[in-house]
């Protein structure tokens, strides 16, 4: 279809949301519910607010830096600071714990079994785009940063 600067076909957002449409159609099919309890609630809620607050850090920290945040963008600089120290990709990583956090909401087994799915989609669908332009981009530093900076966690 439509690929950009880094070669990605559909906004990372919209993967993860398409992949908890396709569990609620398997739950809506096939249930398969897991037990819930105050803590899932908890728990659920914890990752949400968890995964917004890295998403805000690493949005907030890429636009001070004037460096962009859109996917299809071209990168100005390499952030190596903040939530980049733990992660190479902290707003993936947050909307991994989103989606985890929707998940325990919702009490189906069928997220669970897709989250592998979503992360390799992730992975070869966004983030190796992402890596080759970096690495065109940033060259020797960027391979420095992977050797010291693991891809989610």
């Amino acid at each position: 279809m439509f690929k950009r600067a880094t070669g990605v076909i559909l906004p990372p957002p919209v993967i993860y949301v398409l992949f908890l449409a396709v569990a609620w159609l398997l739950e809506w099919l096939i249930p398969i519910a897991l037990p819930q309890n105050l803590w899932t609630h908890y728990i659920g809620w914890g990752l949400i607010d968890a995964g917004v607050l890295l998403m805000l850090w690493a949005g907030l920290l890429m636009l001070w830096r004037k460096t962009t945040v859109n996917p299809y963008g071209k990168p100005a600089r390499l952030l190596e600071e903040g939530p980049f120290r733990i992660s190479r990709n902290p707003i993936y990583l947050a909307d991994s714990l989103i989606y985890c956090g929707i998940a325990l909401l919702w009490g189906s087994l069928w997220p669970w079994l897709l989250l592998p799915a979503v992360v390799f989609s992730m992975q070869r669908g966004v983030i190796v785009h992402e890596e080759r332009l970096l690495t065109q981009l940033f060259g020797d530093d960027y391979r420095r940063y992977c050797g010291r900076v693991r891809r989610w966690l």
